[in-house]
C-alpha cells in the first residue's frame, strides 16, 4: 500500500513500529544523500560521471589502481565532512531502544556506525571505504596510510607483508560477496517481524533479495524510498517521500 501522503505514511509507520518486537533495516545510498554523499546511479550521480573500475581491471592493472586511488581521494573531503543524517539518526534511537539487533547496509560511508551502532551490528554488503585491505592477506591499512605512498611514489602502493594491491576496504564490481555477512544478512531477515527497505532502489542482486526473503518468512515489510522500485507492489506499506523528513520525527522515540 503506498502511503497516501506524508502525514499518512509517518502515522502508518509509527504504528508498525510501535507493534513490532524485532525490526531489521536494510539500507541503500537514499539515507546517505542528505548528508552530502552523493548516490551512484541516479542522474548526476557517481557513475554517470566515471565508469566504475571493475575487480578484475583493478587486479590486474596499475593504471587502474592509481585512477581507483585518485578518485577516492578526490571524495575524500565529502566523506571526511559527512556526519549522520535524520534517518540514521532515527535507526539509532531504534537500536539503542532494543527494537533493532543490527542494520543491513549497500552503504560504505560508516555513518551508521558515527551514530551509534556498534560495529558488530552493521551488517556491510558492500564493504567500508573509511579504511583499506590488501587483497591478497587481508591486512588493514588506513587511508594516510595509502595516500602517503600514493603521492610519495605517484603508484597506488601495493601490501608490504605480500606484496599484493591495496585497495579500498569495498566490493567492487566482479568482486566476491562477503559470505559471512551475507549469511548475517540472511538470518536477520528471516527472524524479524518488521523489515524496513531505506533508500534502496532495490536493483542490486543478490542483496536486493533480502526484503523478500523478509515478506516470504512473515515479516510486515516497508519501503521507504523517493522513487518507486520493482518491490512496491509486494511491500504492506510505501513511503515515496524524503527519508529524513520521514524518519526525523523518531529519532528521540
Amino acid at each position: 500500500m503506498i502511503a497516501s501522503d506524508l502525514h499518512d505514511g509517518v502515522n502508518r509507520l509509527g504504528d508498525m513500529i510501535a507493534a513490532a518486537r524485532v525490526i531489521v533495516p536494510f539500507t541503500g545510498a537514499g539515507i546517505s544523500t542528505e548528508t552530502g554523499i552523493p548516490d551512484f546511479r541516479s542522474p548526476g550521480g557517481l557513475w554517470t560521471r566515471n565508469r566504475p573500475i571493475h575487480f578484475d581491471e583493478f587486479v590486474a592493472s596499475q593504471e587502474a589502481r592509481d585512477e581507483a586511488w585518485r578518485r577516492r581521494f578526490a571524495m575524500q573531503e565529502t566523506f571526511a565532512a559527512a556526519r549522520p543524517g535524520r534517518g540514521h539518526l532515527a535507526l539509532s534511537s531504534l537500536y539503542r531502544a532494543g527494537k533493532i539487533p543490527a542494520v543491513i547496509t549497500q552503504n560504505i560511508d560508516n555513518l551508521h556506525q558515527d551514530s551509534g551502532f556498534a560495529p558488530d551490528h552493521v551488517i556491510e554488503l558492500h564493504g567500508n571505504t573509511t579504511y583499506a585491505r590488501c587483497i591478497g592477506c587481508g591486512q588493514r591499512y588506513e587511508l594516510n596510510w595509502v595516500r602517503e605512498r600514493f603521492e610519495a611514489d605517484g603508484a597506488a602502493p601495493d601490501c608490504p607483508e605480500c606484496a599484493e594491491p591495496v585497495k579500498t576496504a569495498t566490493v567492487s564490481f566482479g568482486q566476491s560477496m562477503p559470505e559471512h555477512e551475507m549469511q548475517r544478512a540472511s538470518e536477520l531477515a528471516q527472524h524479524c517481524d518488521l523489515f524496513v527497505a531505506i533508500g534502496s532502489s532495490l536493483v542490486v542482486w543478490p542483496t536486493a533479495g533480502f526484503p523478500l526473503m523478509a515478506k516470504r518468512a512473515g515479516a510486515q515489510l516497508v519501503i521507504i524510498n523517493r522513487e518507486p522500485t520493482d518491490q512496491d507492489d509486494v511491500a504492506d506499506l510505501v513511503i515515496h517521500h524524503d527519508i529524513g523528513e520521514v524518519l526525523g520525527s523518531f529519532v528521540r522515540n
